[in-house]
């Protein structure tokens, strides 16, 4: 069930993207805050809720989910930490706490929370700890935040399900924790995989993953 392949493209490409963007990153504190402030995704309202999970590099997890019907928006960034506004140097430090994230907008009359985990667990390795392939460090650990009650039972009845049936080698260890805050990751990540498919990461990494992603569940792809 491991989609991935051992593969380090990652910190290369990231030296690349951080020194092309580097007057996005370099913004001061007070105008990430407020676009920070504008882009958390409202928690639910109507027929919209929201689901974040960590499963490894969010460009993966971005590519991944961006494609199922009843997914409105997909934003990557940082959940599960202790320093407020961290920007992605910090959080590559290890000790701001944070996880790489998605956060998932979806209508619950096209997709539910339990096929979202589906996808979740079937897309990742979440039997390793701080490791997705040879992204290591806590900042790619398996995670759901929940929003809610009904994803926190839903969620631990899914992960005892799994590790009841042996459904991987290894036992689950996916940490599974109250949603607390969510910050987006900075303009350059947003929408990784779709503008940069061409570069070694990307091809090598998460087309990959993309492709097996789509064969699974074909039928839960938008048209």
């Amino acid at each position: 069930m491991n989609f991935f392949l051992n593969i380090n493209f990652k910190a290369v490409v990231t030296l690349v993207a951080t020194a092309f963007f580097i007057n996005a990153c370099g913004q001061n504190k007070t105008n990430v805050t407020m676009q920070q402030q504008e882009n958390i995704p409202q928690q639910s309202s109507g027929n919209m809720d929201t689901a974040t999970f960590g499963a490894g590099c969010f460009w993966c997890v971005e590519a991944v989910f961006q494609r199922l019907n009843g997914v409105m928006s997909v934003n990557s960034g940082y959940s599960g930490g202790t320093v407020k506004n961290p920007s992605y140097k910090e959080v590559c430090t290890g000790t701001t706490g944070h996880a790489e994230v998605a956060q998932i907008v979806f209508d619950k009359t096209k997709i539910s929370f339990d096929e979202l985990l589906q996808v979740f667990w079937k897309t990742h390795d979440p039997t390793t700890l701080n490791r997705q392939g040879n992204d290591i460090g806590t900042q790619y650990r398996s995670a759901i935040f929940y929003h809610n009650e009904e994803q926190k039972q839903i969620a631990e009845k899914y992960k005892q399900a799994l590790n009841t049936e042996q459904a991987y080698p290894n036992p689950v260890i996916t940490e599974i924790t109250a949603f607390t805050e969510f910050y987006p990751a900075e303009d350059y990540h947003k929408n990784y995989f779709n503008l940069h498919g061409e570069e070694q990461y990307c091809k090598y990494v998460i087309q990959p993953k993309v492709e097996k992603f789509e064969k699974v569940f074909k039928e839960k792809l938008k048209r």
